[in-house]
C-alpha cells in the first residue's frame, strides 16, 4: 500500500509541477500530462507496469464525474444565453453527424469493417469538456461570450450521445450482425432513457442538493465536500437505473452555480482543485496504459483518421448544425477547428476492449493518437486561430464574473 501511495501520489504532484512548464512552453497541459504518463509506463525509463483496462475504466468515470461536475460549477448558466440551442445541436445531431462522417472512411483508411470503423467514428465524436474548460482557460484570449459558452456547453452535453452510439455499436460489433436500421431500431428506447433519466436526475439533484446546502447549518468548510458527495451519488443512482450519469452530473453542477445563496467561492475553490486533480490522475494513468513499442504499427492510419476528423467531419458537422443560427463565417470555422478531444474518448475506447468482442488493444491505440493529434494541432493553435480569425476582444480576457481579484492577482504572478 505504502508503495502504491508513494508512486501514485509522486506522479500526481510531478503533474502540477508540469503546469508551469506548459504555460512557458505555450503546449497544452494534458498533452504534456499524458507524454510523462507514457515515459513512466513500460516502454519509458519509469518502467511502472499498469495494463489493467477494467481498472482503469472504474476511476476514468470516477474522475470524469468530478470533472464534469467542477465544469458545471464554473459555468454561469446567466452567460449562456444564444448558445443553448447551437450548443444541444452540436452535442446530439452534430455527434452523430461527426461519427458517420468519420467512421465510413476510417473503415477504408484502417482496412477494418464498417461497423468497426463507425465505431471508431462514435468513440472520437464528441469533443471532451475537461481540455475544452482547461485550454480556453489556459489561452487566455478574449472570445465573445457567445461562441465560448457554445463551446463550453457542447463539451459537457455531449457526452451521453457518444456514450449511447458507443453502446450501441459495441453490442453490434460483438454480436457480429453487420450494420442495419433494424439493429438500431433497438437502441432507441436507450437513448431516450439515457438522456432522459439524465436530464430530470440532473435538474432534480441540483435543485434537490441546493436547497439542502443553503438550509443545513454546518461549518463553511464542510459544504463543499458534501456536495461533492452528493453529486458522485447523483452521478452513481442515475447510471444505476440506466440514465447518463455523466449528463446528470454535470447539469447538477450547472444548476446549483445558479441557485445556491452559500458562499459559492468556497465550494468553486475547493472543485477547482479537484478537477485539477481528476484531469492530471486521468490523464497519467491513461498514458500509463499506452505502450508506445505498439504505436508504429497504425501509426500512418490513425494519422489519415485524425487529418480526416479535423479538417472534414468536425467542419462540416459544426456547419450542417449551425448555419441557420446566425453565426458569422469565421465563427463557424473556429467551432469546426476546436473541437478538441481528450480523456472522453480514451476513456470511452476502453470499453469495447474490456468486452468479449474482436476489438483489440490496436483500437485503443489508434483512439489516442487520435486525442493527442488533437491535443497538438487543435489545442495548441486555440489562440492563434482565434487571433488569425479576428475573434480576439480588446482585452484578451473573456470576463468571467466568478473570477475574485485574488485569482486575478494570482495569474498575474504565475504569468
Amino acid at each position: 500500500m505504502e508503495k502504491l501511495l508513494l508512486l501514485s501520489s509522486l506522479l500526481v504532484f510531478m503533474g502540477f509541477l508540469l503546469i508551469p512548464v506548459s504555460r512557458r512552453l505555450g503546449a497544452p497541459i494534458l498533452l504534456i500530462v499524458l507524454i510523462a504518463g507514457m515515459l513512466m509506463g513500460e516502454d519509458g525509463p519509469g518502467q511502472v507496469l499498469f495494463s489493467d483496462f477494467q481498472a482503469a475504466h472504474t476511476l476514468g468515470s470516477v474522475a470524469l464525474a468530478i470533472i464534469l461536475f467542477a465544469g458545471g460549477l464554473e459555468t454561469d448558466i446567466r452567460r449562456l444565453k444564444g448558445a443553448r440551442l447551437p450548443a444541444i445541436l452540436l452535442a446530439t445531431i452534430g455527434v452523430v453527424l461527426t461519427a458517420t462522417i468519420v467512421g465510413v472512411p476510417a473503415s477504408y483508411i484502417l482496412g477494418i469493417p464498417l461497423e468497426h470503423g463507425l465505431l471508431l467514428g462514435a468513440v472520437v465524436g464528441s469533443t471532451d469538456a475537461a481540455a475544452t474548460f482547461l485550454l480556453i482557460q489556459q489561452s487566455r484570449i478574449g472570445l465573445q461570450p457567445r461562441l465560448q459558452n457554445t463551446l463550453v456547453l457542447e463539451s459537457g452535453l455531449n457526452d451521453p450521445t457518444a456514450i449511447f452510439l458507443t453502446l450501441a455499436l459495441t453490442v453490434l460489433v460483438n454480436s457480429g450482425d453487420g450494420i442495419s436500421l433494424s439493429a438500431f431500431d433497438s437502441f432507441i428506447p436507450l437513448l431516450f432513457m439515457q438522456l432522459g433519466l439524465g436530464l430530470v436526475a440532473g435538474f432534480a439533484g441540483g435543485y434537490g442538493l441546493s436547497w439542502l446546502l443553503d438550509k443545513i447549518r454546518l461549518r463553511p468548510g464542510l459544504y463543499p465536500p458534501m456536495a461533492l458527495a452528493g453529486a458522485l451519488a447523483l452521478y452513481a443512482g442515475t447510471s444505476l437505473v440506466g440514465g447518463s450519469g455523466f449528463l446528470a452530473v454535470y447539469l447538477c453542477g450547472l444548476v446549483m452555480a445558479g441557485q445556491l445563496t452559500r458562499p459559492l467561492e468556497r465550494i468553486l475553490h475547493f472543485h477547482e482543485g479537484l478537477q485539477w486533480l481528476s484531469q492530471i490522475g486521468l490523464f497519467l494513468m491513461l498514458g500509463l496504459l499506452v505502450r508506445p513499442s505498439a504505436l508504429p504499427t497504425i501509426l500512418t492510419g490513425a494519422l489519415g483518421v485524425a487529418a480526416f476528423l479535423m479538417l472534414v467531419a468536425r467542419p462540416l458537422a459544426v456547419y450542417l448544425c449551425t448555419f441557420p443560427l446566425n453565426f458569422r463565417p469565421k465563427e463557424n470555422v473556429f467551432l469546426g477547428w476546436v473541437g478538441l478531444r481528450g480523456a472522453v474518448p480514451i476513456y470511452l475506447a476502453i470499453l469495447p476492449v474490456i468486452t468479449d468482442g474482436p476489438i483489440t488493444v490496436d483500437f485503443f491505440n489508434v483512439v489516442f493518437v487520435i486525442v493527442v493529434s488533437s491535443l497538438v494541432f487543435q489545442g495548441w493553435t486555440i489562440a492563434p486561430a482565434a487571433r488569425w480569425l479576428g475573434l480576439v476582444s480588446q482585452t484578451g480576457e473573456s470576463p468571467n464574473p466568478r473570477r475574485t481579484k485574488a485569482q486575478t492577482s494570482a495569474d498575474s504572478e504565475q504569468s
